[in-house]
């Protein structure tokens, strides 16, 4: 582990098996450098703190054209 990813939270796998992106039901990918899990359908990334996912819409952030 590097030191920049020392401080990210591990998500458990099979929680990331189980979610996905409440506005679509779509699926998400898990982006463990920024420690958020992503919906390209929905053009939203939820924020994971604390290893908890946040999967409400209004705490995601909107996906630059760049993601």
């Amino acid at each position: 582990m590097t030191p920049d990813t020392a401080e990210i939270p591990d998500v458990d796998p099979r929680l990331l098996e189980v979610l996905v992106c409440p506005v679509t039901r779509g699926p998400l990918e898990y982006d463990r450098v920024r420690g958020e899990l992503v919906s390209r359908a929905a053009g939203l990334a939820y924020p994971i703190r604390e290893g908890v996912p946040i999967m409400l819409p209004d705490e995601a952030r909107p996906l630059d054209p760049a993601d």
